[in-house]
């Protein structure tokens, strides 16, 4: 059996490098850090997205193998796994299809996010306001 591309992965090792580097943290770490947050975050949609694009790559290289499997030249080709032929082939075609979709709209966003530097002194403390002058008050 044929060993899986190597680059099947690439894309969604990049993006993983990409918000890595954008947050500092593993990506264990950042989809544990999303999934404890309650509310929807910019981290949550990231790592989501990340998700369904390493799944699709996962789908892409699996029904690639099944193919190959099904178009062997040991194997006869009759009307049965002529439908799983064409089978296979649909399914790689949405799978890219959702990859590539997937890997442009994340990396859209993280091309427009930058990570902010860290600060070298603690920002200045922000001056209290005066209190008001009180007004000196006559007495008859």
């Amino acid at each position: 059996m044929p060993e899986p591309d190597a680059t099947a992965h690439a894309i969604s090792e990049i993006i993983a490098q990409r918000i890595e580097a954008l947050f500092g943290q593993s990506l264990g770490e950042l989809e544990a850090l999303a999934d404890s947050t309650p509310d929807a975050t910019l981290l949550a949609a990231l790592t989501g997205s990340h998700s369904d694009l390493a799944l699709a790559e996962r789908n892409i290289a699996f029904q690639l193998e099944r193919l190959r499997e099904l178009i062997a030249p040991e194997r006869e080709i009759g009307r049965f796994a002529a439908g799983h032929i064409v089978d296979c082939a649909r399914r790689i075609a949405e799978s890219v299809a959702a990859r590539d979709a997937y890997a442009k709209n994340t990396g859209a966003v993280l091309a427009g996010l930058r990570r902010a530097p860290a600060p070298d002194t603690p920002p200045p403390a922000v001056p209290v306001p005066a209190a008001p002058a009180t007004a000196a008050s006559r007495t008859r």
